[in-house]
């Protein structure tokens, strides 16, 4: 979720992957082996100007094991490593150093392992050495140049148990070696082709797939566009119909400068519209669930004409605000629930703490929902942890099964009258932050997933380019594989999480760039356009008048208006992309929020009746 209209995707599915110049450039090897025995690429998965988010990704290309790494590399002046994850990251003077930690240093033949950092600055690597040789596998340091990107694969003669990929070929200036095939973030083969069939699947079961060209100095690419393939036959979740899950994210300070209250609900039609609330954001501190604006949530007074109920607020009454506006909400749609959602963007970094002590946090989540004061108002809670085992706005080092364990001590809390929901990550990518965590096993506990399938690309990188920030599906030129509604949904159902319990997510506001010169996507730009309430994002009720669409790409719409490209939702393209939840099985869809939406809430309406 954004939070005070925060940039959500600066460490998630939602920046541009920069590849540097050197992009494969490990090699490396345990001091028995040749350098050429393995490779790595480097590249910059978020850069907001003053800073950058990189991560390093080693593969073993030998034929025997790998026991241990050590990367070199220079830094220039003015940029340096702030925090790193799953490496030992130290340096003398501008010279940096990474080695393994004692749980991933071993690399079978084939593997790969990657591990990041923060880094504060603008500059790249250079002079980088492993274990004392080129850190490219090639004769020199750094090397020849890194194969271009494939083609994005074409599918053809898909069955219930294979499928016929193709692709363009890649270029290197000194020759292409060969293909690696990637499923679902893996590598299934490696060919010497642009084609290749993928037998042995699953009947009725949704696939991703990539290329990465490898060059003469078995240098890796960066990969190409994704295509999703779903194999005929087998048993599909039955499309959602009348009790598809429609959701939408209420803030607690949408009440001051937004002027946007619950009776907005009522009066915009939306109320009889959606199935589901998520008032957002409880907060997380000391490991405990705790409120944030105590007075906009219970103590704010409405008059009748701002009331739900038309009733004004008293002075001696025992509950007021949001959620006894909710309560009287309730009364009015009682088909309506409400879910109190802790965390966001600003307020994930206390959940490493609640980690720490699942129990001890479930009991307080449910101690504060089930507060006599509003317990009716409540019908479950929902988690907006941004992200476990991986980075936000700050870092988690929790495990890959924290998660898993927070939503276990969540269920056995709360049990099974109340709804336990989560809002995930929706980064696609191999190694991404979907792999971060063990978002499958914990869905046995979780009623479903908020996948927050937009904030992909946008002006948190500064010069572009410019892409549509909730892209349905890959498409040529798209900045960075993986960060898309379609590779995100394949990724989690090959998790094991049910269709059934994935819920696509729509942004109500667009993101957008200035000093732009073309049209179609790919332009570069001067920076953020301006915004009401933040640069570079704006509401969809004013994006629609002030900058109408131009044209779709990825089944989403994007808009050039003067120097200014901007890219948004629809009830066009929200048409589409609830067509595709369907296709899909999902659970339905949720919204980041309310209150972007026009006033006779038109994009509401449009994933109603696209769900219906």
């Amino acid at each position: 979720m954004r939070f005070r209209h925060r940039a959500r995707q600066r460490a998630v599915a939602g920046l541009t992957t920069l590849l540097l110049p050197f992009a494969a450039m490990v090699g490396l090897a345990s001091p028995a082996q040749a350098a050429t025995s393995a490779t790595a690429t480097f590249a910059k998965t978020q850069d907001w100007g003053t800073g950058f988010e990189g991560k390093w990704t080693v593969k073993n290309t030998g034929t025997t094991s790998i026991s241990s790494w050590t990367i070199g590399w220079d830094f220039p002046s003015g940029t340096s490593v702030s925090s790193a994850w799953d490496a030992d990251v130290t340096s003398s003077g501008t010279r940096w150093t990474a080695k393994n930690k004692s749980w991933n240093g071993t690399l079978a033949a084939g593997a790969s392992v990657s591990f990041g950092f923060n880094g504060s600055g603008s500059g790249a690597p250079s002079n980088c050495l492993l274990n004392g040789g080129s850190c490219d596998g090639g004769p020199t340091v750094p090397g020849d140049t890194a194969p271009t990107a494939p083609g994005t694969p074409t599918a053809s003669g898909i069955t219930n148990t294979a499928v016929s990929l193709s692709w363009s070929a890649a270029t290197d200036d000194k020759g292409i070696k060969n293909y690696d095939v990637i499923r679902d973030g893996a590598t299934v083969a490696t060919v010497t082709g642009t084609s290749y069939t993928n037998t042995g699947l699953t009947a009725g079961t949704d696939y991703s797939y990539t290329v990465k060209a490898r060059d003469t100095a078995d240098q890796t690419g960066p990969a190409s566009g994704s295509v999703a393939v779903r194999t005929t036959g087998g048993t599909t979740d039955p499309p959602p119909t009348g009790n598809a899950v429609k959701l939408g994210y209420f803030t607690e300070w949408g009440v001051y400068g937004r002027n946007y209250h619950v009776k907005n609900l009522v009066t915009s039609g939306s109320a009889s519209k959606i199935t589901h609330i998520n008032y957002s954001f409880g907060n997380v501190k000391n490991g405990q669930c705790v409120m944030d604006d105590s007075y906009a949530a219970i103590d704010k007074a409405y008059t009748a004409d701002q009331s739900v109920s038309g009733a004004a607020d008293t002075w001696d009454q025992p509950l007021r605000g949001n959620f006894n506006q909710l309560r009287q909400l309730k009364a009015k749609y009682p088909n309506i629930k409400v879910l109190w959602s802790f965390g966001g963007w600003t307020y994930s970094g206390g959940f490493t703490q609640a980690a720490a002590n699942p129990t001890a946090f479930a009991q307080s989540c449910k101690a504060l929902v089930e507060d006599p004061r509003w317990a009716d108002v409540f019908d479950g809670i929902d988690i907006d942890w941004e992200y476990p085992n991986a980075c936000g706005l700050s870092c988690d080092a929790s495990g890959f099964s924290a998660f898993k364990t927070l939503s276990s001590a969540l269920r056995t809390e709360f049990g099974s009258n109340y709804l336990v929901t989560a809002a995930i990550t929706a980064d696609g990518s191999s190694g991404g932050k979907i792999d971060a965590a063990d978002y499958g096993g914990a869905s046995q506990y979780l009623n479903w997933y908020n996948v927050m399938t937009y904030d992909y690309f946008g002006a948190f990188a500064p010069t572009g380019p410019t892409a549509p920030h909730s892209p349905l599906t890959s498409y040529n030129g798209i900045p960075a594989a993986g960060f898309n509604s379609a590779d995100a949904i394949a990724k989690l159902k090959s998790k094991g999480v049910p269709a059934n319990k994935l819920l696509l997510g729509i942004g109500f506001y667009g993101r957008g760039w200035t000093g732009v010169t073309q049209a179609a996507p790919g332009g570069t730009a001067t920076g953020a356009a301006p915004g009401t309430y933040e640069p570079g994002i704006e509401d969809y009720k004013v994006l629609k008048n002030t900058c109408p669409a131009t044209g779709t790409i990825a089944g989403t719409a994007y808009a050039y208006c003067g120097n200014n490209w901007w890219s948004y939702d629809t009830p066009a393209t929200i048409g589409t992309k609830m067509a595709w939840a369907k296709s899909q099985g999902l659970g339905g869809a949720f919204f980041w929020e309310f209150s972007g939406d026009t006033t006779n809430g038109e994009l509401v309406s449009a994933i109603n009746s696209g769900l219906s």
